[in-house]
């Protein structure tokens, strides 16, 4: 392998007459006076000088080709290999034209591929076409994992690609990029699996009910499986945790609020003004309450008249009470706004966000899990805003006490973990989560917090958020403005991101500021398995055969079933089952057993009979 054509200090471009090139790979290129320098492959061709490109972009025909063997030419053997190879440090000088081109051994590399050990980092893969290399690796790094290809799980034979979380330190964030389909999820469950080897504290927003680590895969053998019943709890919003009302301060109450339907400024108002610390939901809900409906009264005269018609003691407590919050507040409190304010209430409290607290999942950080936060995307962009804001001002709290020497309970570094992170961060639009996560991706690494956001549309993201992330996984990716945002975030070259659109699931490109160079890599198989993962069409073939088999145990006693005795048959199944049939329904469900070699069907003159095959 040589140096050919023109050089710079940046790029060159290799040429070999017997051995092809792979993307990604890496070159030493020995210059005979800069020693040796390190390239990576990002572009490669093939060329024959025989089988050339006609001018209308055709190959030259069989008669040419059969004439240059002829007359002694050995076409197959004349193809030469070339590649773009761009240099990991910009050399000093043009490299030497000429120069010679060696696979780099394993030591040479080590530096540029891993940057911390394998028990402190996060064993996400392997680096692609790094298998040469591998050969003489030290063997600590050898046997760390598994990839899944081509539907077969294939052993290590490349570079781990080891994430060294401790570098989130100075270079905080992470952001996980990709269309459906691309494994972006695969890859965020091998992070988290990652995750809970170390016993990190980490938050999980799922909105999908997917982050369930309980269900291992069988394809590992028993010796490779984990276990990770006891490093993750997943908890429900509404059954498992949600908000102490008493615990609630103004802008927390208003956040709630707001998350559940945006606040006007005059709603805004009337939660300063009628909510009081230290309220109960009910406390809080009935002076709302009472005021719209002195409110409704529509005069202090009007609210007299039904103090001196009430007809017991306690309706009449009940107007006086109503007629001295009327007198207080009616007018700071606009009609309109404290009914909205008491249907935002009353819809979060029917949603189950003021049942339980937060103390399962305080818990669960200071234990170093992961606690999965399940429910539908609103109600946790609902929850968040109260949970993030509370957990990281209890962090930054017990930092802020540290540094002038007070002393406050403990509360752990923490990572913050969410799939479809454009709903709870969007761009272009205020909502209460997104305020907190701003916060965080900008202040969180001095306090030890840290964001891992995933989102299929990077565009949608907000984009001081998106600056912030130094980390970032690129799987597939189709949509053109999704790569342009991709392209502007990332030091991903012009070749990678054109082929970006056509990656293969689970191939991806790790941009790493603490490396300072992106990296090209396949993110290893799954420790565990999730709820999702069967196919819908074989979920639906399966539960048709169930239908089907359940519906032959009902009637196979009962066989053979005469046409003229449907009626007979079916008021037994209702009187052993509770199910109930029609004539027409209970002759077409007979008729699809036999369609499915179930049971078979003799005609007669007068009715068909169904018997056992």
């Amino acid at each position: 392998m040589k140096v050919v054509g023109i050089t710079t200090q940046q790029e060159v471009y290799v040429g070999s007459k017997d051995r092809n090139f792979r993307i990604n790979e890496f070159l030493i290129i020995v210059d005979p006076y800069q020693g040796d320098l390190i390239g990576e492959v990002v572009e490669a061709r093939t060329y024959n000088k025989y089988i050339p490109l006609n001018l209308s972009g055709e190959l030259a025909d069989s008669s040419v080709l059969q004439s240059l063997k002829a007359i002694g030419y050995n076409v197959e053997e004349d193809t030469i290999y070339l590649a773009k190879v761009r240099l990991l440090n910009e050399a000093l000088y043009p490299v030497q034209a000429g120069s010679d081109v060696r696979v780099p051994d394993f030591h040479e590399v080590k530096d540029f591929m891993i940057n911390c050990s394998a028990d402190q980092g996060l064993i996400l893969g392997v680096i692609k076409n790094t298998d040469q290399m591998a050969d003489n690796m030290d063997q600590e790094y050898k046997d760390l994992l598994y990839t899944f290809e081509d539907g077969k799980l294939k052993e290590q034979k490349e570079i781990p690609y080891i994430f060294n979380i401790k570098s989130m330190n100075q270079y905080p964030h992470i952001g996980i990029f990709g269309g459906s389909g691309s494994g972006k999820s695969f890859g965020l469950r091998v992070m988290l699996e990652e995750m809970m080897n170390l016993n990190i504290p980490t938050i999980v927003l799922d909105p999908h009910f997917e982050m369930d680590f309980s269900e291992v895969v069988d394809y590992l053998s028993e010796d490779k499986r984990v276990d990770y019943t006891d490093k993750f709890k997943c908890l429900q919003v509404g059954v498992d945790v949600g908000v102490r009302f008493e615990d609630l301060s103004h802008q927390d109450l208003k956040n709630l609020l707001d998350a559940s339907s945006p606040l006007t400024d005059a709603m805004s108002n009337v939660v300063d003004i009628l909510f009081k610390r230290k309220d109960s939901y009910n406390s809080f809900y009935n002076r709302v309450k009472m005021l719209a409906e002195a409110q409704e009264e529509g005069s202090i005269d009007r609210i007299n008249r039904r103090i001196e018609e009430s007809t017991t003691d306690l309706e009449r407590q009940g107007w006086l009470k109503r007629r001295e919050i009327y007198l207080n507040y009616d007018k700071s409190c606009p009609y309109s706004s404290v009914r909205g304010i008491l249907w935002r209430v009353n819809r979060l409290y029917n949603e189950g966000i003021f049942n339980n607290d937060i103390r399962k999942i305080e818990e669960g950080l200071s234990q170093g899990k992961l606690m999965v936060i399940q429910g539908s995307t609103r109600i946790l962009q609902v929850f968040s805003t109260y949970l993030l804001n509370n957990l990281y001002h209890k962090r930054r709290e017990y930092k802020d006490a540290q540094f002038n020497k007070n002393t406050v309970e403990y509360f752990p570094p923490f990572v913050v973990v969410t799939d479809e992170a454009h709903n709870f961060a969007p761009k272009g639009y205020e909502c209460p989560s997104k305020s907190i996560l701003k916060e965080i991706s900008q202040e969180g690494r001095k306090y030890g917090v840290f964001l891992m956001l995933a989102t299929q549309r990077p565009t949608l993201l907000d984009e001081t958020i998106t600056a912030q992330l130094n980390t970032k996984l690129i799987f597939r990716t189709v949509r053109g403005s999704d790569i342009a945002t991709i392209k502007e975030e990332t030091d991903i070259t012009e070749e990678e991101a054109r082929r970006l659109p056509y990656l293969k699931t689970g191939d991806v490109f790790i941009s790493e500021s603490a490396r300072g160079r992106t990296i090209f890599a396949r993110i290893r198989a799954a420790n565990t398995a999730s709820p999702h993962t069967e196919n819908p069409f074989d979920e639906l073939k399966g539960r048709i055969e169930e239908e089907d088999n359940k519906f032959f145990l009902m009637i196979k006693d009962k066989l053979p079933i005469n046409g003229d005795d449907f009626i007979n048959v079916i008021k037994e199944i209702e009187g052993e089952t509770g199910r109930t049939y029609t004539i027409d329904s209970f002759e077409e469900l007979l008729n699809n057993l036999v369609e499915k070699g179930y049971i078979i069907k003799e005609k007669t003159p007068f009715f068909n009979v169904y018997k056992e095959k």
